[in-house]
């Protein structure tokens, strides 16, 4: 029997909804009102109370890794909230929400330990629906067994794409292929300062430089074109689906511990440069994690073996590219780091075959890097800074790879 643990759907334990909604297939985006929701603390457990404008089917689940409630929703709008303005548990230790996927939207409660689901429903409240979940602690071996991601009709497992034979290494005959990252978005929302929201910031930064780079020429993807939650390894593939000679993901980080100010650029590296390189690092995972991404998949040996000695290879040309986009940022006039080019084990570096960099634009935990940030003059010189880097980088690497060839 499929494990599903609290998926409600409006035949089952969603109250019978006005008809003219119930037409509609619930299309219309249901919206949350925080004044009537909140996180609190039961006898024993979580009470999670929502007050809607309009009923919606929902799941609920757990993941473990930590101690996770999952609930997915079909869709919710929560930008009138913050998680602060929900969250009153002593036992909820994270809480994010927001898009998840189309038509999706998806509310992740970090837990201080293992729980159990107790009850979900969702009465009408005159005009408005509710959402009451109720959890209550429980053993190891109980909450284990309710760990994991329910299968749903609306969400198929996708059919495995052909495999093209392999892409050769861009040798300049070609237009370059590059695929843009622009940190995180959706459920979440990455850091924040003000009204300022690094998900916006990448995202707007990301559509400016594709431009540049699409007018010399290049091909250029995005592996996200709104505000969405696309998860690391997605990004992963949707670089290689374009078939990217290379990949820049785009962050303006914030730093709790510490200052750091200026652009850096990180490549891979199992150990991190510096200890800021770590923090950001372990942030940008978890960032999976608090969404509700379950990340216990491991590469077999094999894969693990094969992927090393790609990257090897890659190595090098992202180690170049890390220097060229340094140089052409310095010679912008750019405010850089201190340590302008560092290592640190961040997952979304990993494709083993694409040529990949970080590029943390600034911290919006520094005033003077918010004040840059939103500058439209800096923005345009930083735009064609790394227009200058990639175009010299590519002719660089293409060179090489003629060598190679010969």
């Amino acid at each position: 029997m499929r494990r599903l643990f609290g998926f409600l759907v409006s035949a089952l334990l969603v109250a019978p909804l006005p008809r003219a909604v119930a037409a509609e297939g619930l299309s219309a985006l249901a919206r949350l009102d925080p004044a009537q929701s909140a996180l609190i603390d039961g006898p024993g457990g979580v009470r999670i109370d929502l007050t809607l404008d309009q009923a919606v089917p929902y799941r609920v689940f757990f993941l473990a890794d930590p101690p996770r409630l999952v609930v997915d929703f079909r869709e919710v709008d929560f930008s009138a909230a913050l998680p602060a303005d929900l969250d009153r548990s002593a036992r909820v230790t994270g809480l994010r929400f927001g898009p998840y996927r189309e038509g999706w939207s998806r509310l992740v409660a970090e837990l201080d330990g293992p729980y159990r689901l107790e009850s979900a429903a969702e009465p009408r409240a005159g005009q408005a629906a509710r959402i009451e979940v109720r959890i209550v602690a429980a053993s190891d071996e109980v909450f284990a067994a309710s760990v994991g991601v329910p299968e749903d009709p609306d969400w198929p497992r996708p059919e495995p794409a052909p495999v093209p034979p392999p892409k050769l290494r861009q040798d300049g005959t070609r237009p370059l292929v590059v695929v843009l990252d622009p940190g995180h978005g959706g459920i979440d929302p990455g850091a924040e300062a003000g009204s300022l929201r690094e998900a916006h910031l990448t995202l707007s930064f990301a559509r400016e430089l594709a431009d540049a780079l699409r007018r010399d020429g290049m091909i250029v993807e995005l592996t996200r074109g709104d505000d969405s939650f696309v998860p690391l390894e997605a990004r992963l593939s949707i670089a290689r689906g374009a078939g990217a000679d290379l990949f820049l993901s785009l962050h303006a980080d914030a730093l709790e511990v510490g200052v750091a100010t200026g652009a850096t650029i990180y490549k891979l590296a199992p150990a991190a440069s510096e200890r800021a390189a770590g923090l950001l690092a372990e942030r940008h995972d978890r960032a999976d994690l608090l969404a509700g991404v379950d990340l216990s998949q491991q590469d077999d040996i094999l894969a693990s073996v094969l992927m090393d000695m790609s990257r090897r290879e890659t190595a090098p040309r992202s180690d170049r590219l890390a220097l060229r986009l340094a140089e052409a940022i310095g010679d912008a006039g750019i405010h850089l780091h201190r340590h302008p080019v560092q290592e640190a084990a961040f997952s979304v570096l990993k494709a083993p075959d694409i040529p990949s960099v970080l590029l943390e634009l600034g911290f919006l935990s520094s005033p003077r890097d918010r004040e840059r940030l939103s500058d439209p003059v800096w923005r345009a010189t930083m735009v064609e800074a790394i227009r200058a880097a990639v175009t010299k980088w590519a002719a660089e690497d293409a060179a090489e790879a003629r060598l190679v060839r010969q």
